[in-house]
């Protein structure tokens, strides 16, 4: 039997029973309170290991629950797992970003439900284990640094894989849902074009063969405007044609962004990962009731494909980009908006190729970055954020990618005051 304590957070009468059926018969002890404010109160009598913590629920919703958790200290290092039958995929990185660890979707499912208990209770388990046998015995000072770096490149595997395969899924899943009803948009419009012809040219042939039509039809031609209808009737199908196909290009740049990486490098084109990772972003480029649109600046260099794991490549551009508008946003914290106005905020990606080394650059205008933390910001664990709103491993995770996995470089130019810039640098050809 386990002794890990569970808290359940749904106001869902049959969602509570199931849970707790499962979870109660699995060894768990449960306790299970119907909303977010008695969530938090709960929280001030108990220590649950892990929390099932439902999206929407009336007060205070699963989101700022999750924020005002991991606000607490005592609270912070908590697993939390949404429940949420939610879709979209920018509301399930919202809940990854506020520190969950997880998503279980709506309808539940046991299975998935016990997997996923056990996949990140094991994982808090192991954790307070190596931290309890680290306290137990006094390491020599190498072997203590051993084990913390084997710690810390196991914890980074462990969030990179498990941010990646979410979001990965939930990224391809919403580009095949898209693929269904585009593709039978597709269908219908090239089928409507071909009818419209048809029936303009027998109008015509009506118009020909009878050119005095009575009064009331040449009356309603005249109120419906004939000519006009059928001269922008083709136009208006080639305008939904073209809308179509915009929204296929966003399915296909969705499928790039999520795509899974197999155990050996694949060549990949990286204009394709950069702007697939854009496209991910782009809400959060744009205008709010705080700053104009931020402007992004492509200058994109002739590059060939490179040999590369594309899906953690997406990932390090994910990191770093959002890292970018968030230096913006934190500087625009210090402006007016006549300022922000005055100097726009920008992001500039630059890609090149130089003696068959691939360079990409991403920049920002915001305020740039002190010495002392340009030192640290590759470190494990470091980070200048709020408790909750980062996990140090962003930066940290994006760095062994390229060192590690790509044989390459990743570096970091910051002038206080005019902004910062993040050098890649990658062979095109995989090492031996």
């Amino acid at each position: 039997m386990s002794s890990n304590s569970i808290l359940i957070v749904d106001d869902t009468p049959n969602n509570i029973r199931l849970l707790f059926d499962v979870l109660d018969r699995a060894g768990f002890d449960i306790s299970v309170v119907k909303s977010g404010e008695k969530a938090l109160e709960k929280l001030n009598s108990i220590q649950p290991d892990l929390i099932l913590l439902d999206v929407m629920m009336p007060g205070i919703d699963g989101f700022e629950t999750c924020r005002r958790i991991k606000a607490n200290p005592e609270n912070a290092d908590i697993p939390i797992i949404f429940m949420t039958a939610l879709s979209e995929t920018q509301n399930k990185v919202v809940g990854l970003q506020l520190g969950a660890v997880d998503y279980i979707t709506k309808p539940i499912q046991v299975e998935e439900v016990l997997a996923r208990v056990n996949t990140h209770l094991g994982l808090r388990n192991t954790q307070r284990q190596l931290h309890r046998e680290i306290a137990d015995r006094i390491l020599a000072e190498v072997e203590l640094k051993q084990t913390l770096t084997a710690l810390q490149q196991m914890q980074m595997q462990l969030v990179q894989n498990e941010k990646m395969s979410a979001l990965g899924n939930l990224v391809a899943g919403v580009a095949h849902e898209i693929n269904n009803p585009i593709g039978f948009l597709n269908g219908s419009i090239h089928n409507t074009k071909e009818h419209i012809q048809d029936l303009i040219r027998h109008l015509s042939l009506y118009q020909q063969s009878y050119p005095s039509a009575p009064a009331p039809i040449q009356e309603n031609a005249a109120d419906i405007d004939l000519e006009f209808l059928i001269a922008d009737l083709p136009k208006l199908l080639h305008s939904m044609q073209g809308a179509t196909d915009r929204i296929k290009g966003i399915s296909t740049s969705l499928r790039t962004f999520s795509r899974a990486d197999t155990e050996y490098k694949v060549k990949a084109n990286i204009h394709d990962g950069l702007d697939s990772t854009l496209l991910i972003l782009k809400y959060r480029l744009k205008a709010n009731e705080h700053r104009p649109e931020i402007q992004v600046i492509k200058d994109y260099g002739d590059l060939p494909q490179i040999e590369c794991f594309p899906g953690q490549l997406n990932q390090v551009f994910m990191n770093i980009l959002a890292n970018a508008i968030d230096a913006l946003d934190e500087f625009n914290i210090e402006r007016k908006l006549d300022e922000i106005k005055a100097n726009p905020n920008k992001i500039k990606i630059k890609t090149s190729l130089d003696n068959n080394i691939v360079k990409i650059t991403i920049a920002d205008n915001g305020k740039g970055i002190v010495e002392e933390i340009k030192s640290q910001i590759f470190e494990h664990l470091f980070t200048t954020k709020p408790v909750g709103q980062g996990t140090g491993l962003g930066l940290a995770i994006a760095h062994q990618i390229v060192a590690e996995k790509h044989c390459g470089t990743l570096n970091v130019n910051s002038q206080v005051g005019k902004g910062t810039v993040f050098a890649i640098e990658i062979p095109i050809v995989a090492a031996a």
